[in-house]
């Protein structure tokens, strides 16, 4: 199997924190989004992987120089401009000389999705391309894929308004896709598979889904970025996760619960840390109070400081001693790039 993962979208909806690295290159414990994603595919049998790049293409060059994430072969393609869904998964398949049933997913997606049984789904229906789908409680945010009996899509409904979706299985961002389905995006175009290729595919009776109740969590918003770290400490993935990396210093005085807090950072004494993440060579100093928060990789917080409620600090920032947020940004939005 090989696979073509989008990792080129601007990650705007975990800004702060995206305004320094792509958001399938935060830290997701000890490692990144991405290497987490590429080594459950490896120990699935994907044997090659192949990186749809746009936004800051050199920061996953830098960081996998040598063509292999998590032990699997790794290619690149770059995108020149934005291409959308469809469009970047065509570009980085031609880029790479696929031609042969492959997977493309959502490089943002954390699950424990059995690829292969999805692909062993595929072969047997003889379709162009099956969606894997997974069941939430608010389908409005999402592609809305009601099925026939035989696994057959029906429709593709795209982000329905509240209360109107016909069920709340949707579309979970990985696809098994014949070769033929890159005909219906012309080459260079920008194209959506939500709004453009997989309605065509409904229309030729050639689109299928596979329902699965896999571990499934879309982390590109700051509540499921959190919440996907809370689930790793849970033991929601199969195994818990270390909270503390062995290379931070936390103050005998200093107090953590259910939270992360990755390399070389410091948690000074009488600091309380509760449901959040503190990542590398962060400084949590005396007396502060993080709830339910993301402290970005070796930002300041100053002493006394209270944030909770989804308060967001950004890679390098420092927050004034005293400073007291709920549902903070560090920098705020007004300083954020158009």
């Amino acid at each position: 199997m090989k696979a073509v993962i989008l990792v080129g979208g601007f990650g705007t909806r975990l800004r702060p924190l995206t305004l320094s690295v792509p958001k399938q290159m935060l830290p997701m414990g000890g490692v990144t989004m991405l290497q987490r994603v590429v080594e459950h595919l490896g120990g699935l049998g994907v044997e090659e992987v192949v990186l749809s790049l746009g936004y800051q293409p050199e920061v996953f060059l830098k960081e996998f120089p040598d063509g292999e994430i998590a032990g699997v072969p790794v290619r690149y393609a770059v995108e020149p401009e934005p291409l959308d869904t469809g469009g970047a998964i065509a570009f980085a398949a031609r880029h790479a000389g696929i031609d042969s049933t492959f997977l493309a997913l959502n490089g943002d997606v954390l699950t424990d999705l059995d690829v292969a049984q999805l692909w062993a789904f595929h072969r047997s229906t003889g379709g162009a391309a099956t969606i894997a789908l997974t069941e939430v409680e608010d389908p409005s945010r999402y592609g809305v894929v009601p099925l026939a009996a035989d696994g057959r899509v029906e429709a593709f409904i795209e982000k329905p308004e509240p209360g109107t979706a016909p069920t709340h299985w949707v579309n979970a961002g990985t696809y098994v896709l014949e070769p033929d389905v890159l005909d219906l995006v012309p080459d260079g175009a920008r194209c959506s598979i939500e709004r453009e290729v997989f309605p065509a595919l409904v229309a030729q009776r050639r689109l299928f889904g596979l329902q699965a109740s896999a571990y499934w969590i879309d982390a590109g918003t700051p509540e499921a970025y959190l919440q996907a770290h809370l689930d790793m400490l849970d033991g929601l993935r199969g195994s818990f996760e270390p909270a503390v990396s062995d290379s931070a210093r936390v103050d005998a005085g200093a107090m953590l619960k259910r939270s992360m807090v990755g390399a070389g950072a410091t948690v000074a004494v009488g600091v309380r840390v509760v449901d959040s993440v503190v990542m590398a060579g962060a400084r949590i100093s005396a007396g502060a109070s993080i709830t339910r928060s993301i402290i970005g990789a070796r930002a300041v917080i100053g002493e006394g400081c209270e944030l909770s409620e989804l308060s967001v600090v950004g890679f390098d920032e420092d927050v004034p001693a005293g400073t007291v947020e709920a549902g903070g940004h560090f920098p705020p939005p007004t300083e954020w790039p158009a």
